[in-house]
């Protein structure tokens, strides 16, 4: 039985710069770094030590080599903010691209994308 969303897969086109962009302009830290040794390398990065959830960055070209048959789109992610206001305007002085704040029936969402422009939604949650 699943009882908790563990890690999600993101492939992306450079690891390093999207791990720099999580990392220096949203605040995420680095988990773990993962080398096979064999060109299979991959970066977790989460919002703090004790999340729960993770993002895990693979290379993208190196995963449809390995796995043809597999959908490397960016999944749909929703994130949560105590502070959406204070966040929308971090993201803004960061001259990341943000989307304009949008009232929902769960309440306040904005959408970034972060360097590779791959598009993210945060929900006001407090």
């Amino acid at each position: 039985m699943i009882n908790q969303v563990g890690q999600i897969m993101l492939y992306v086109n450079n690891q390093d710069e999207t791990a720099k962009f999580w990392t220096e302009k949203l605040g995420f830290i680095v988990k773990s770094e993962q080398d096979n040794g064999q060109g299979m390398r991959w970066i977790e990065l989460a919002p703090s030590k004790d999340a729960e959830t993770s993002i895990v960055l693979h290379n993208k070209e190196l995963i449809a080599k390995m796995q043809p048959e597999m959908h490397l789109g960016t999944p749909s992610l929703m994130f949560f903010s105590e502070n959406l206001e204070q966040l929308y305007k971090e993201l803004t002085d960061k001259n990341i691209t943000v989307g304009e704040m949008v009232n929902m029936p769960g309440g306040r969402v904005f959408n970034f994308a972060d360097n590779e422009q791959n598009y993210f939604a945060v929900m006001e949650k407090k």
